[in-house]
C-alpha cells in the first residue's frame, strides 16, 4: 500500500511547483562500483526505486553521468509513467571520462547535449528540475556562473526545463544565479560536521528556496563523533539515523536525499529521519561542528 507524503518524517516542502516529502532519495548508488556501469543486482535496484515510490517519496535525485545513463534508465524502467507528484531532479555540468573521473562540462554545447541525454534516458519531454553542477570533486570553486546558467535559462524559456537550481556552489555563485533567474534549490555538501553553509541555509529558508545536502552522512567517510554516538545511544538509535533527523530539525527548507541500493536501508533511513530530538540533543549535536 502506498504511503502519502504527509506520513513521511518532516512533512512537505514546495519544490518548484510541487509539494514533495522532505525525505527524498538519492539514486547515485544504484550504478555499479565507482558509479560506473550497471548495478550488481539489477532487480534489487529496481526494487529500491519502487519501494521509494510506495513509501511516499516524491523527490528523486539523479544525473545522466551516473553510470553514465544507467541510473536514469533504471528510474525510467521502474517508475515510468511517472506519478504526477514525483519530482525527478537531475544535474548537468559534468561528464565521465574513461578513467572514471568527473571532468567539468559546462560549455553551452555540452550543457545542451546533457539536457538532451537526460530527456532521452528518463523518457521525458521536459525535466522537472535541473541543477547546474559547479566546482570540482574537492568542492565549490569561485568563478562566474553566468554563461552556463544563462544556457539553462534559455532551455527553461523553451519549455525543456521547468525549474532550475545550482549544486556545489559558493554563496556568491548562488546569488549570481539568482540575479539571472529564479532558482528553487541549492544542492551542496552539508551535514552535522560540515557546516560552512549555515548562513546560506538560513538565507535560502527565508527566501523559500530549498537546500538539498549531499553527503548528509559524511560522504565516503561516515560521520564519526563522540557526541553523535552519545546522543544515538540515549535514543537507542543509530548515528546515521540521528544525523538525518538533525538535518530535518536544522531548517524547514532542508530536503534529504540519502542514497542506498538496499530496500531495508531505505526503510531505515525513512524511519531514522523521524527521530525526535530534544533541545539538549540538538545542543550536543551542534557542538560537533564547533
Amino acid at each position: 500500500m502506498s504511503i502519502t507524503t504527509t506520513d513521511l518524517p518532516g512533512g512537505t516542502w514546495t519544490l518548484g511547483s510541487t509539494a514533495v516529502a522532505r525525505v527524498g532519495y538519492g539514486a547515485m548508488q544504484l550504478a555499479g562500483p565507482g558509479v560506473l556501469g550497471p548495478p550488481r543486482d539489477r532487480e534489487g535496484a529496481l526494487a529500491v526505486l519502487r519501494a521509494a515510490d510506495a513509501s511516499g517519496i516524491s523527490h528523486i535525485d539523479t544525473a545522466e553521468a551516473y553510470g553514465p545513463r544507467v541510473v536514469n534508465e533504471l528510474i525510467r524502467e521502474a517508475l515510468h509513467p511517472y506519478p504526477e507528484n514525483l519530482v525527478i531532479a537531475t544535474k548537468v555540468g559534468g561528464r565521465r571520462d574513461a578513467q572514471g573521473g568527473w571532468p567539468s562540462a559546462r560549455k553551452p554545447d555540452e550543457l545542451l547535449q546533457q539536457v538532451e541525454d537526460n530527456l532521452v534516458t528518463l523518457g521525458l519531454d521536459a525535466l522537472d528540475l535541473v541543477h547546474l553542477r559547479l566546482g570540482d570533486a574537492n568542492g565549490p570553486v569561485a568563478g562566474s556562473v553566468a554563461e552556463a546558467f544563462e544556457t539553462l535559462v534559455e532551455l527553461q524559456q523553451q519549455g525543456v526545463i521547468r525549474h532550475l537550481g545550482v549544486s556545489n556552489a559558493t554563496a556568491e555563485q548562488v546569488a549570481e544565479a539568482q540575479a539571472i533567474a529564479p532558482i528553487v534549490s541549492v544542492q551542496n555538501m552539508y551535514n552535522l560536521a560540515v557546516r560552512h553553509d549555515d548562513d546560506l541555509v538560513d538565507r535560502l529558508a527565508a527566501e523559500g528556496v530549498a537546500y538539498i545536502p549531499f553527503f548528509p552522512l559524511g560522504g565516503f567517510t561516515p560521520l564519526q563523533s563522540d557526541a553523535l554516538s552519545r546522543v544515538a545511544g540515549r535514543l537507542r538509535a543509530t548515528p546515521k539515523a540521528v544525523a538525518l533527523a538533525w538535518l530535518l530539525h536544522r531548517a524547514p527548507n532542508i530536503l534529504l536525499i540519502p542514497g542506498t541500493s538496499s530496500v531495508q536501508h531505505l526503510r531505515e533511513n525513512i524511519a531514522g529521519a523521524g527521530i525526535e530530538l530534544s533541545d539538549d540533543d540538538l545542543r550536543e549535536l551542534d557542538s560537533i561542528a564547533a
